[in-house]
């Protein structure tokens, strides 16, 4: 695990699985802070089309690689970013997260198995909630290595998710360095290794909270 110290001023980063809220979460903390607010997906579909069709056109590689360029820009913007469920694959763009402050949502299976009913999500397409699943669960060690903080939308009120994310961003735990401590806890909660919750239970893939997700970046 890496050392980095977060600056007050440093872009935030919303980063989880599928279904888990990112884009409402990241959209009303960004109002909040009265500051930019950039959902990667959308611009990625605004300047190159579905998404859907860009992994059956083109396949996941150059996705991703869509993907990382969105991010890098976003991040020069500052404020607010939500990214896509795997965006942190991408060695790139894992490279450019260094320095930004990065709240993880994490959801349970079954709060994310309504939000998520329908959708075009292409790495979803022949799995349902089995292949979402598969994807947490292959993505889980990077979600909390990458992870200063950890925040659970299973089953709570947007408006409580949102206050946390909020109280720890402008808390002193948001600016502070981060290095290999381990584990910090806070009010009886859990964090990902090397983050810290705010009074939240912190597994990924283990979240709480009534949010949406409407974007289709598997």
């Amino acid at each position: 695990m890496s050392t980095d110290v977060r600056r007050a001023d440093a872009p935030v980063v919303v980063i989880g699985p599928m279904g888990a809220g990112k884009s409402s979460v990241g959209k009303r903390v960004a109002k909040t802070l009265g500051v930019p607010f950039t959902d990667t997906d959308r611009v990625i579909v605004r300047e190159h089309g579905p998404i859907p069709g860009i992994f059956a056109d083109r396949g996941e590689p150059a996705f991703r690689a869509l993907e990382a360029q969105a991010v890098r820009a976003a991040l020069a913007t500052g404020g607010v970013i939500a990214v896509g469920g795997g965006a942190v694959t991408h060695a790139d763009t894992r490279q450019a997260l260094s320095g930004a402050r990065i709240v993880l949502l994490t959801v349970s299976p079954e709060a994310v198995a309504d939000r998520i009913a329908g959708s075009d999500r292409p790495l979803l397409a022949n799995g349902g909630m089995d292949a979402w699943q598969t994807i947490m669960d292959e993505r889980a060690a990077t979600y909390a290595e990458l992870a200063h903080v950890v925040v659970d939308t299973s089953r709570r009120p947007m408006s409580r998710v949102v206050d946390e994310v909020v109280t720890w961003l402008r808390s002193d735990a948001g600016t502070s360095e981060r290095g290999n401590a381990g584990t910090t806890e806070r009010s009886g909660t859990t964090a990902a290794p090397g983050s810290t919750t705010s009074s939240t239970t912190a597994a990924p893939g283990s979240t709480t909270s009534s949010t949406t997700s409407t974007e289709g970046a598997p």
